[in-house]
């Protein structure tokens, strides 16, 4: 059963590094009880994927910190951590014009310095007077237009499938 629990808590820890919520679930739910309680690390990953769950970012970095992970899970946590630091950094780009320094830092998982650091890397501005991180918007792609005549001809080939 080790090598079953060790299958599970890196099947578990990479559909939550891929933010694959719905499979993530499924696969605790599928586990059976008995290597989820004698598998303490299998908890562990679980309750990351929790914090991931409610959208908790500091408790997705305390989660990973708290932990001693084993060799096999070690790599997939850290690299989870900064995913979930890279998504931050995305989502707080898209939603603020600006947000203090302090809540920001605790959003990405850093020390202050640090993450008032990443954000001038990034491009972003940041004011030490009002302790204020002003993030860049991110540079949406371009949108290709289809012709008219192109646009009806793939609806009436959609409608013609649908129809048959």
């Amino acid at each position: 059963t080790l090598f079953r629990s060790q299958v599970y808590g890196q099947l578990l820890a990479l559909y939550l590094l891929y933010n694959d919520m719905n499979n993530a679930r499924y696969l605790w739910k599928r586990i059976p009880p008995a290597i989820r309680t004698a598998n303490a690390e299998l908890g562990s990953i679980w309750s990351v994927g929790q914090r991931i769950w409610q959208k908790d970012f500091p408790g997705v970095y305390a989660a990973i910190s708290a932990h001693p992970w084993t060799e096999n899970i070690q790599l997939i946590m850290e690299a989870l951590r900064d995913a979930t630091r890279q998504r931050a950094f995305g989502l707080v780009s898209q939603a603020y014009t600006s947000i203090s320094a302090d809540d920001f830092a605790a959003f990405v998982g850093l020390p202050v310095e640090d993450a008032v650091k990443g954000v001038l890397e990034q491009g972003w501005q940041a004011d030490s007077a009002t302790r204020m991180v002003m993030p860049k918007k991110p540079e949406s792609a371009p949108v290709t237009l289809i012709p008219n005549e192109q646009q009806l001809a793939r609806l009436t080939d959609y409608v013609a499938f649908l129809e048959n």
